[in-house]
C-alpha cells in the first residue's frame, strides 16, 4: 500500500500535533484542523492503515497514535524535499531576466515570511550608485526628444524633454557622443559640478539642452522617488497576543501599507549600516526608526546585486522573536544572493546573468 495524498496529509498533521503537545493524537483532534476536511471516522480508518504500514504507533488500546521512527523519517524527508524545491525555485527565479526582478523580490519576501512566521519587507534595488552604461537621445518630433538612460543591471529609464529648436541628425549624433564620452562609467552621485561644467562648455550652443538632460537623469534615479518596497506576512502579527490589541495591530498594518513610513526604515538602515556584523542590524522596541513599531523588533540587512544596485531586507516581529532563526534566515538569503549574483564567472555580476533585458524603468 502506498501513501496517497490523504494519508500524507493526516500523517503530517499527526506528527506536527504530537511534536507540539507530546501527547498521543486522536482522530477527533485531526478532524478539527482546517487543512483536513474529513470526518473522524474517515481519519480513524486512515490512521489504522498508517499504523499497519508502520508510520504510526498506538501506545495503548484506547489512546491516540504517535509517530514511529519510520513516520518521522518520512516527515523529515518530505520537509527536506519541500525546502530543496523552494531553494531551486528561488534559484530559478534569480536566474531569470532582469524584467523578473520584481517577481524574485516578491517571492523572496513570501519565503522569508513563511519561514519565520513574521512580517518581511524588501526594497527594490536603488540605482543611484550604479554606473551609467548608455545615454541615448532620439527624436520623437520637432519639439520633443526621448532620453533613454541605461545603468548597470540594465535598469532603464525613459524621459521625454522639450526642445526649443529642431535638432539635425548631426546635432543628435554629436550630443550622443558627448554625453556617453563624458558620463559612461560614472554613477549618478559622481556627476559633480566639475563634470557638469565641462559638459556644458563642450555642448556649446546646446548647453541649455544638456542641462535639461542632466536634470532628467538626476530625477530618474533619485534615491527615494521610485523606490519599490515589497511586503509579505503582515497578518502574521496577529499570531502574537502582545501585538493583537486593536490599536497596536491597526498602527502596524497602517505602517506596513504606508510607503513613506517604510522609506524611513530603509533610509535609516542605509545610514547606520554596521559592517562589523555583515550589514545586519537589530532594532528592539524604541530603537526602531518608526515609532509605530516600538512594540516590535526588526532585523535588517542590505543585499548587493553588484554594479551599485543595493536594497534592504527587513523582518518585523514581536520583541520575543526567535532572533537565532531570523538571523540564520537573513544570512541564508544573503548567501543565496551572493552566490547567484556575486560569483558568476566572467563579466559583471548582473550582465552575465541577465544579458540585455527589456525596460524595467519608467
Amino acid at each position: 500500500m502506498e501513501l496517497d495524498e490523504r494519508k500524507i496529509t493526516i500523517l503530517k498533521a499527526v506528527i506536527r500535533n504530537y511534536m507540539e503537545t507530546g501527547e498521543p493524537v486522536g482522530s477527533r483532534t485531526i478532524s478539527k484542523l482546517p487543512e483536513v476536511s474529513l470526518s473522524s471516522a474517515t481519519i480513524r480508518n486512515e490512521m489504522c492503515d498508517l499504523e499497519d504500514m508502520g508510520y504510526l504507533i498506538q501506545p495503548h488500546t484506547s489512546a491516540g497514535r504517535i509517530p514511529s521512527d519510520k513516520g518521522y523519517r518520512f516527515y523529515v524527508d518530505e520537509i527536506l524535499k519541500e525546502k530543496q524545491t523552494e531553494v531551486q525555485e528561488f534559484k530559478d527565479l534569480m536566474l531569470q531576466r532582469v524584467d523578473r526582478l520584481e517577481l524574485v523580490l516578491k517571492r523572496m519576501a513570501k519565503l522569508i515570511a513563511a519561514n519565520t512566521n513574521y512580517t518581511a519587507l524588501i526594497s527594490g534595488p536603488s540605482a543611484h550608485k550604479a554606473k551609467i552604461k548608455l545615454v541615448q537621445l532620439s527624436r520623437m518630433d520637432e519639439k520633443r526628444l526621448l532620453v533613454v538612460i541605461v545603468v548597470e543591471g540594465n535598469i532603464i529609464s525613459n524621459r521625454i524633454i522639450s526642445v526649443e529648436n529642431e535638432l539635425t541628425d548631426a546635432d543628435l549624433l554629436n550630443l550622443n557622443i558627448l554625453l556617453n564620452t563624458s558620463l559612461s562609467g560614472l554613477s549618478i552621485n559622481e556627476i559633480n559640478l566639475d563634470v557638469i561644467r565641462r559638459l556644458k562648455e563642450d555642448a556649446g550652443t546646446h548647453r541649455d539642452l544638456v542641462e535639461s538632460i542632466l536634470n532628467e537623469l538626476a530625477e530618474s534615479f533619485r534615491d527615494d522617488e521610485d523606490l519599490q518596497i515589497y511586503t509579505s506576512g503582515a497578518t502574521n502579527i496577529f499570531k502574537y497576543p502582545e501585538l493583537t490589541d486593536s490599536e497596536n495591530a491597526s498602527r502596524l498594518i497602517d505602517t506596513l501599507e504606508e510607503k513613506d513610513e517604510l522609506k524611513k526604515i530603509i533610509r535609516n538602515v542605509n545610514q547606520m549600516e554596521d559592517t562589523d556584523h555583515d550589514g545586519i542590524q537589530v532594532f528592539i522596541g524604541e530603537e526602531s526608526p518608526v515609532p509605530n513599531m516600538n512594540d516590535c523588533s526588526m532585523v535588517t540587512a542590505n543585499y548587493d546585486l553588484g554594479g551599485g544596485l543595493r536594497g534592504t531586507i527587513g523582518i518585523v516581529g514581536p520583541k520575543r522573536m526567535n532572533y537565532e532563526k531570523v538571523l540564520s534566515t537573513l544570512r541564508t538569503m544573503m548567501n543565496q544572493l551572493d552566490e547567484t549574483f556575486g560569483r558568476i564567472p566572467g563579466g559583471g555580476p548582473l550582465d552575465e546573468t541577465f544579458g540585455d533585458g527589456p525596460d524595467t524603468g519608467n
